[in-house]
């Protein structure tokens, strides 16, 4: 075979490479699609008693919610059963994220690997809890509190009450499974420890937009949920640490019996 031969044989193999490897992410994403819809018809069963739960509680309870549009009603059915599939397509995503990554992983990485799946799903209930017991109503006392400082009457609609606590519930949600996310990048070897010390400073500026993005315009919500996400990042910081220190120690032990078993 010639030399032009072989190097158009390398670019063909590539190629089939690339496309198993596209193939392959199409079908994981299939199925994280697949999930998310048969939550989301889970989520519509179950809309009804998460809404009766929702509105005895405070900030909403006796609170009287009115609909504007023939529409709102089933827009808070899709809310709910957007957030409840959320719930039950995280896991399933990280699974199908590990089981794309595995032949690339070490038998010892994929056992490792594979404990973050149970941990992404309490991360983001954590997320969910803070978000929604800490942050919600402190942005709600603030907006209503301006609405009654200008002697406004307080009308809202049931969209619009939803939305705004589901905008504030989902972001932070997700923004917990951050620690996650790094571990598996750095058990991936994408990023490493001294990498994400070099991104300090820009990923606490994005973090703190983030914050003030999803919170009302007040120094005190903005401060509550940026500085949870930076120590969130600080957190993922020293798991990233603990992951590549043991990478080293596996390498380093690897070196050394492969220059034994040369010798």
């Amino acid at each position: 075979m010639s030399e032009s031969e072989e190097k158009a044989y390398s670019r063909e193999e590539l190629a089939m490479t690339l496309f198993e490897h596209v193939g392959e992410f199409r079908r994981r994403l299939i199925w994280v699609l697949v999930v998310l819809v048969l939550g989301m018809i889970i989520g519509l069963f179950l809309a009804d008693p998460a809404y009766d739960y929702l509105m005895k509680q405070e900030p909403v309870a006796g609170l009287p919610l009115h609909a504007f549009s023939l529409w709102d009603g089933i827009s808070m059915y899709m809310k709910f059963a957007l957030v409840i599939a959320l719930i039950l397509v995280i896991p399933v995503a990280f699974y199908q994220m590990w089981a794309f990554v595995k032949p690339a992983l070490r038998v010892n990485e994929q056992r490792a690997a594979l404990g973050f799946v149970p941990m992404a799903l309490v991360l983001f209930l954590l997320g969910l809890s803070f978000s929604y017991f800490i942050v919600f109503p402190m942005a709600f006392e603030f907006t209503t509190g301006v609405a009654r400082h200008l002697d406004l009457e307080e009308t809202y609609g049931i969209t619009q009450y939803f939305t705004f606590m589901f905008n504030i519930l989902i972001p932070i949600s997700l923004l917990f499974e951050l620690p996650i996310v790094i571990m598996f990048l750095t058990k991936l070897r994408i990023l490493t420890p001294i990498r994400l010390r070099k991104m300090r400073r820009i990923a606490y500026l994005i973090l703190i937009i983030i914050g003030t993005m999803i919170t009302p315009p007040d120094f005190i919500s903005d401060l509550l949920v940026a500085v949870p996400l930076i120590l969130l990042y600080e957190v993922s910081l020293l798991l990233s640490g603990v992951v590549y220190r043991k990478q080293l120690k596996a390498d380093a032990a690897w070196e050394e019996e492969f220059a034994k078993g040369s010798i």
